[in-house]
């Protein structure tokens, strides 16, 4: 009965869909036990947690109250945005809001009445939490959609902002990119930035209302146009580099860069006609719970992830304060269909260990970095898991990384070498005039005298001069009346006015030389 039901629940992942089961309790020879998998929260229509900022202060009508018009009654100005009348105002709120019996319910901006200065507008989506897109992001306006816009993403909670996507009726006139649509896309560029005309041209105001960031498009170059090979797609975030992230954000901004204009060029006789207004944004989204949680809970004003795996924080990203034996990671879409949840571990549990490599038995937990880091490591290792090799020696790339033997000596000899350091090859780096693997040879044109010196002559370049001779590199041997490095001087230069006197003086101090000689001789026969 208990292995039925051990099959029963290990089915359940499987039966219920893609990573919605983070544990099951399992059944085997060594006694039942929690077996985890990598789980994400379902989807959820994120507008309900949002916070809106609305930039630049003012850009919502009706104050002081203003008269407006559509494109298809120019003429027919008597509508009216007021503020301080609840059926005639059109505050940020009712971009979220849930539209009754079919009446659309919009935020609306001021109208162009500046022109020729700019109708711009800022609208800034807060979550306070990382979230990840699992539908289209879709917009939708009434009295037409802008003719230039751009949307943006951050990861960072507003600190740093990212192109996501431009709109514009002329890609190449307003930001100098060409027209791409999202399914011209392939694999190994399904993350690109692109801007599209295919939403900003004009269409009448009630034909095309909505604007969308395509993210279904680009799930479908993985998965298919149908989407049935999920598997496929979530293979992929692990190994394409940025992929994942591309679909994660913490706060959204739509800059609307210029409304629309009816299909036609701006006509300054009546601005009233131009202006912005958004009836509904809809992101549809999962928080982000690094594969360890399968649900998300909206608590002390922000989304909260239920952790599992012995995890915790927003994101479930660190491990419980019992369980760091070993750092926390992220779990994994891989191997499918379960994944791999890298839960953390408590002292003593199976997967406990400190992940040294066998090169240590003591692990230290840093709080303020998250980490748990290998101590006192041996053989020779160092690093957060005794991966790397202590200065002074490199990788044996014939030794796993649990050998005893992994890291070698680098052996550079002292003399010759800057410092006892070597690269991964086990190449030492040689000062000047040295080479070898180990600098314990010297280049041509030096020679080894305790440390290798520059040549001072040899054969080929530094000969020696006047039928001089080189002795092993050090000097020139120079026959009778030459002299100098290279024997490349006379005893006497004739072009030198005194030479005769320098020979005299020569001769003269050679025969003092030799009287005190004689002298000396004598008094020692004394």
């Amino acid at each position: 009965m208990l292995a039925w039901l051990a099959l029963f629940l290990y089915s359940l992942p499987m039966a219920m869909g893609h990573y919605d089961i983070c544990k099951s309790w399992v059944t085997s020879d060594e006694g039942p036990s929690w077996e985890f998998y990598a789980c994400q929260p379902k989807p959820m229509k994120m507008k309900d947690y949002v916070m809106v900022k609305m930039e630049p202060p003012g850009i919502t009508c009706g104050e002081p109250p203003e008269r407006f018009c559509t494109h298809e009654n120019p003429y027919l100005c008597s509508d009216e945005c007021d503020a301080s009348n609840p059926d005639l105002a059109h505050p940020p709120r009712l971009m979220f809001d849930e539209e009754d019996d079919g009446l659309a319910t919009y935020w609306q901006s001021v109208t162009w009445s500046r022109y020729p200065d700019p109708l711009m507008a800022n609208i800034t989506l807060t979550w306070n939490k990382s979230i990840e897109l699992t539908d289209d992001i879709v917009v939708t306006f009434e009295y037409g959609r802008p003719t230039i816009m751009l949307l943006e993403k951050s990861l960072d909670y507003g600190r740093t902002w990212q192109p996501y996507q431009y709109y514009a009726d002329d890609c190449m006139e307003v930001f100098s990119m060409p027209a791409r649509k999202v399914k011209e896309l392939s694999i190994t560029n399904a993350n690109r930035v692109l801007c599209t005309e295919e939403y900003s041209r004009w269409a009448g105001s009630k034909k095309e209302k909505n604007v969308r960031f395509e993210v279904r498009d680009r799930f479908a170059i993985f998965a298919g146009p149908d989407l049935k090979k999920m598997e496929n797609l979530f293979t992929r975030m692990e190994s394409a580099k940025g992929l994942k992230d591309f679909f994660t954000f913490t706060d959204l901004r739509l800059r609307l860069l210029r409304p629309a204009l009816g299909g036609t060029y701006v006509q300054r006789e009546n601005l009233y006609k131009y202006f912005y207004a958004i009836s509904n944004i809809e992101v549809t989204a999962r928080c982000k719970c690094n594969l360890h949680a399968n649900a998300c809970t909206f608590r002390e004003g922000s989304l909260q992830c239920e952790c599992e795996h012995n995890t915790t924080g927003q994101d479930c990203g660190k491990c419980k304060k019992n369980f760091r034996t070993k750092s926390w990671r992220a779990g994994s879409y891989i191997p499918s269909p379960h994944g791999s949840p890298n839960a953390c571990a408590a002292v003593g549990s199976a997967f406990g260990n400190c992940e040294c490599y066998g090169h240590s038995n003591r692990c230290s937990y840093i709080d303020f970095l998250n980490v748990v880091t290998c101590v006192s490591c041996k053989h020779n290792t160092r690093g957060q898991h005794c991966q790397h090799c202590r200065l002074g020696y490199y990788r044996n790339t014939s030794a796993e990384l649990d050998d005893e033997n992994v890291c070698i000596e680098c052996n550079c000899n002292q003399q010759e070498s800057k410092h006892d350091r070597c690269n991964e090859t086990g190449f030492c780096e040689c000062k000047t005039g040295a080479t070898g693997p180990k600098c314990d040879d010297c280049l041509p044109g030096y020679y080894w005298k305790q440390t290798c010196t520059r040549n001072v002559c040899d054969e080929e370049l530094l000969l020696c001069q006047n039928g001089g001779t080189c002795h092993q590199n050090q000097h020139c041997v120079c026959q009778s009346g030459y002299w100098g490095v290279l024997c490349e001087k006379t005893e006497c230069d004739p072009q030198q006015q005194d030479c005769g006197a320098a020979a005299s003086l020569h001769s003269k101090i050679g025969l003092v030389c030799g009287m005190l000689i004689l002298q000396l001789a004598q008094e020692l026969n004394l």
